[in-house]
């Protein structure tokens, strides 16, 4: 048995902490229907309390409802008809103890459970078809702040497990978690290293691969899934992602794709882009296609044994951010009500959303580890152009901390940008209206901002999407395909690696670069003018290493920081 929790002492012991104050989110509603009538055992998730916010040793009740959808009624105390919540993958695992409550065995606190692996029993002696669970567990706060997750499913003891929902109570433990308090690697993480990655096509890996030990290649799929031209149409069999996975595999590269459906689907692509999307978010027949062609995703990634990234849907949450505010439960969403056996019962909002494409990960396919797309600007501010002060950058961070938590999906790790198009290009496209170059302090408050938000949601980062242009090539005049930028020099010309180490101590574990815009440079030739050497408007003075179009500068500096050993992440 564990020693009861001196909270005085506890909230001492975390010196940033200086103040904390509980606090509880708002319930989550039940969904608008659920089934009724399978024969057997069965349950459909109905409603829970809201998430809590605790102080280091706090207490808190929880309160999660089920509805009985099966035939069978649960009945109290009897082995094979009692019903239970039991602990589930990923976090802790299923069967396994978990730091936020437990029965004081197996190294869990002594929080009152049945056992540490049952999380509740069932409230009542006899729950017949058609009634609800109240079921009530009360978790307690760690010591190191952070956000916890506890993953829980219904069953039967010594019968069966129900349905799987998805079903996640958060914690978030307030403060500022101790230096060097990071969140543990993604499980299945391929790497103990800061690895980089770049975009590239089919049938690229080999070739990317002879340039740099490279551990990563993305791929954006898209192309709206009620338009004819989804990524599922792009080869016969709908196999696009099947080759691009097993063509990685063959150069030891682990795939990451892009999901990028939301955004180009009828109706919402004749919109703008934050109407568009929240339009198809509402819109059942769009939902409809889209559950069903990311199930279909799901469904070859999960036959292949490869480890597999899916960035989820660039831009869309912070469009929601932006419209709705930091609670995604206020964004209608179709989900449950699209029709898919797969995700009845599941909310009509955006955390709903969130849940289902994890619920169709889990079901098909979990060698996939599912990336969230952390949107600087969810929060209506611009850090790069704004210029936020150090306590407005942790304001910041801790909205979309909170706004992540809200969603309640198991998200393996969180993508973030710098830019989507070198510095140069963006001044042109502008018309020179403020200053897109990144200086020395833009860095730092990325830092920063990056920093609060892992350890506040415990999720590590992979920054995307980063501009590949230089102020060293010749190449790199700032003519189309060529404009200037200054982040892979930044991150990769830094001899000491103060800069690369400064994020991987800020929860970055690797940078993928890339172009989001048409014009920006790329680290090949696509511009297709071969090598080029154009008089320097600079400092930009060294001649080409190859035809790509910045000049062969990154793949340099791809090779020469692996040559060098890549860092080990902390």
């Amino acid at each position: 048995m564990l020693a009861p929790l001196d909270v005085s002492v506890a909230r001492a012991s975390i010196a940033a902490a200086a103040q904390c104050t509980a606090s509880a989110g708002p319930g989550i509603p039940p969904p608008a229907r659920v089934p009724s009538g399978i024969p057997g055992f069965h349950a459909a998730w109905y409603g829970q309390s809201g998430y809590p916010t605790l102080c280091p040793g706090d207490r808190s009740t929880a309160t999660v409802a089920f509805y009985n959808t099966g035939t069978r009624g649960w009945v109290a105390g009897k082995m094979g008809e009692v019903a239970y919540l039991g602990t589930w993958d990923p976090d802790p695992g299923q069967d396994r103890a978990t730091s936020l409550g437990g029965d004081g065995t197996h190294g869990s606190p002594a929080t009152g459970w049945p056992r540490y692996n049952r999380v509740a029993a069932q409230p009542a002696p006899w729950v017949g078809p058609n009634q609800i669970a109240w079921f009530q567990f009360t978790v307690v706060a760690p010591q190191i702040p952070g956000t916890y997750r506890l993953s829980i499913r219904p069953l039967v003891e010594g019968a069966q497990w129900m349905e799987d929902y998805g079903v996640f109570w958060y914690v978030v433990v307030a403060g500022t978690p101790p230096a060097g308090s990071l969140p543990a690697l993604p499980a299945r993480w391929p790497s103990r290293s800061l690895e980089i990655g770049m975009t590239d096509g089919p049938n690229g890996a080999a070739a990317m691969r002879a340039s740099a030990p490279f551990a990563f290649r993305y791929q954006y799929l898209a192309g709206g899934v009620n338009t004819g031209q989804s990524w599922s149409t792009w080869d016969s069999g709908a196999r696009f992602p099947t080759y691009y996975i097993q063509d990685s595999a063959r150069s030891g590269i682990v795939p990451v794709f892009s999901y990028y459906q939301i955004r180009p689907s009828s109706p919402g692509d004749s919109s703008g882009e934050a109407d568009g999307d929240l339009a198809n978010l509402r819109n059942a027949a769009t939902m409809s296609a889209y559950y069903a062609d990311l199930k279909l995703f799901f469904q070859r990634a999960g036959a292949e044994s490869s480890v597999v990234v899916l960035h989820v849907e660039p831009d869309l949450w912070g469009y929601i951010q932006q419209r709705y505010g930091d609670d995604a439960a206020a964004t209608p969403a179709v989900v449950g009500a699209s029709g898919m056996a797969d995700l009845a019962g599941l909310p009509d909002n955006a955390a709903g959303f969130a849940r289902a494409v994890a619920k169709l990960r889990d079901t098909y396919a979990p060698n996939v580890l599912l990336a969230y797309h952390l949107s600087l600007w969810g929060t209506n501010v611009d850090p790069l152009f704004q210029k936020p002060s150090d306590a407005e950058i942790d304001a910041l961070a801790t909205r979309s901390a909170r706004f992540f938590t809200s969603l309640g999906a198991a998200f393996d790790l969180s993508f973030a940008e710098f830019s989507d198009r070198d510095a140069a290009l963006t001044r042109v496209q502008s018309g020179g209206a403020g200053d897109p170059w990144w200086y020395p302090d833009d860095f730092a408050r990325n830092v920063r901002y990056l920093a609060k938000f892992s350890t506040l949601t415990q999720k590590r980062i992979v920054m995307w999407q980063i501009p590949l242009g230089n102020t060293k090539m010749r190449a790199v005049n700032n003519t189309d395909g060529h404009y200037q930028d200054n982040k892979v020099e930044w991150l990769f010309d830094d001899p000491g690696r103060v800069n690369i180490g400064a994020y991987a101590r800020a929860g970055v574990i690797a940078f993928l670069f890339g172009s989001g815009g048409g014009g920006s440079t790329c680290a090949c030739d696509a511009a297709g003018d071969g090598v080029t050497n154009p008089a320097p408007i600079g400092g930009n003075t060294r001649n080409s290493l190859s035809a790509d179009d910045d000049g062969g500068y990154f793949r340099e500096r791809a090779a020469a920081y692996y040559a060098a050993g890549a860092l080990t992440l902390p």
